[in-house]
């Protein structure tokens, strides 16, 4: 006859363990120190087995009829429940062991070599300063969409969008690799995209030439390091973006043959470009040579040389001499330069590609990274002998 919860709660312990059956092997187990197991008793392989289900009345009469079953499944294909309940345990444990910030780390690892030094180091500090403080040692299956919209929104709030968006992007990376690897089953960071607002993008602003006759005066008087006047007057020249110079290394740098060959790691779209260099910018990177030449960076910074100077030390140089903020920043340098140049009437194909802006069709963009070489040389050494002739006043003295 099968038990009853109450038989099973009213069964009062004896001198000498005794079993109340249940049916199709489970028991319950009442032991001299008033304990109550739930176990069920099987036969496999010619052999008498017992395994323990649980306590009662922390297992009731129910759930426990229900383990039976799920153990007699297992049995007639063979294998031992408690066999099988202490791989499940092994596994829940394993799975409690997976924080997010343990997947993070593997796709971290497994990806950095993709990424240049910068973005790892961008991607680094998103993690360690924004993600991990949220929810990085939280199961990675128990993270939620609301896990990270409130990390994110906290970001916005504090005035970084941007740095919002990407972590959003970081964290659903990781998601998608720890769906890849059984680590994860769904991405809760793709169900709230659009919760952050993209910012409005600033475009360069382009100096007009009243304004770039008073900076190349104040370049002429600059008080700062030396090392950072040059690196203002070689962003100018050549219309690299600030990145690619601040990443520039001498082993790049031809002198000889008037050319600089950025490779693909170094810049931003990920493509090689090379960069003619006027007789004025030779001239400018011997003189840094002379300052930084015993190193690999073209411009090292001060506390650690192995590293290149702040991205902001030529924006802050520029406020110095009365280019503040809101007015120009560096990455202006290039629309100034492209200005110029297409009201000169130079070939817009080849300030394009003076800009490193490539076709979208990769094959293109491979063949035509060096394309238009000679134009550009001759346009490069127009643009440097204009700049020089901006320095001069003006016929009749004026400055204006």
């Amino acid at each position: 006859m099968p038990i009853s919860d109450t038989k099973a709660r009213n069964a009062k312990p004896r001198e000498k363990l005794y079993r109340i059956a249940d049916g199709h092997g489970l028991c319950l187990e009442v032991r001299p120190s008033g304990r109550k197991v739930w176990r069920l008793r099987y036969r496999l392989d010619g052999k008498a087995n017992m395994w323990t289900i649980g306590d009662y009345p922390q297992v009731k009469l129910g759930p426990a009829r229900e383990h039976r079953e799920w153990g007699r499944e297992l049995i007639a294909r063979g294998i031992h429940p408690r066999d099988q309940a202490e791989r499940d345990k092994q596994a829940r444990q394993a799975e409690q062991a997976q924080t997010f910030r343990s997947v993070a780390e593997e796709w971290l690892e497994n990806r950095a070599g993709e990424w240049t030094a910068y973005y790892k180091g961008q991607v680094r500090k998103g993690l360690d300063n924004d993600i991990y403080p949220a929810f990085g040692d939280k199961p990675i299956r128990e993270v939620e969409a609301a896990d990270v919209l409130e990390l994110i929104r906290g970001v916005e709030k504090r005035g970084a969008p941007s740095v919002a968006l990407l972590l959003r992007q970081w964290v659903s990376a990781i998601f998608r690799y720890g769906i890849i690897n059984l680590q994860a089953d769904t991405d809760p960071a793709s169900f709230i995209k659009g919760a952050v607002s993209r910012p409005k993008v600033k475009h360069a602003t382009a100096l007009p030439e009243k304004d770039l006759r008073v900076l190349l005066g104040q370049l002429e008087v600059f008080g700062g390091y030396r090392t950072t006047r040059l690196a203002i007057e070689l962003l100018l020249l050549t219309m690299v973006r600030t990145v690619e110079l601040r990443r520039g290394r001498w082993a790049d740098v031809d002198l000889e043959n008037a050319i600089w060959r950025i490779p693909e790691a170094d810049m931003k779209m990920r493509r090689p470009h090379l960069v003619p260099l006027s007789t004025q910018v030779v001239e400018k990177l011997k003189e840094l040579k002379e300052y930084t030449g015993g190193g690999e960076l073209l411009l090292p910074g001060m506390k650690n040389p192995r590293q290149p100077i702040h991205h902001t030390t030529i924006n802050q140089a520029l406020v110095r001499m009365g280019f503040g903020k809101g007015k120009f920043a560096a990455h202006g340098f290039r629309a100034t330069a492209s200005t110029v140049l297409n009201e000169q009437g130079w070939n817009p194909d080849a300030i394009e590609r003076q800009l490193a802006h490539a076709p979208s069709n990769k094959v293109r963009a491979s063949y035509n990274h060096a394309q238009h070489m000679d134009e550009r040389k001759e346009m490069m050494q127009w643009w440097a002998d204009h700049l020089d002739r901006l320095k001069r006043p003006k016929e009749g003295g004026e400055e204006g």
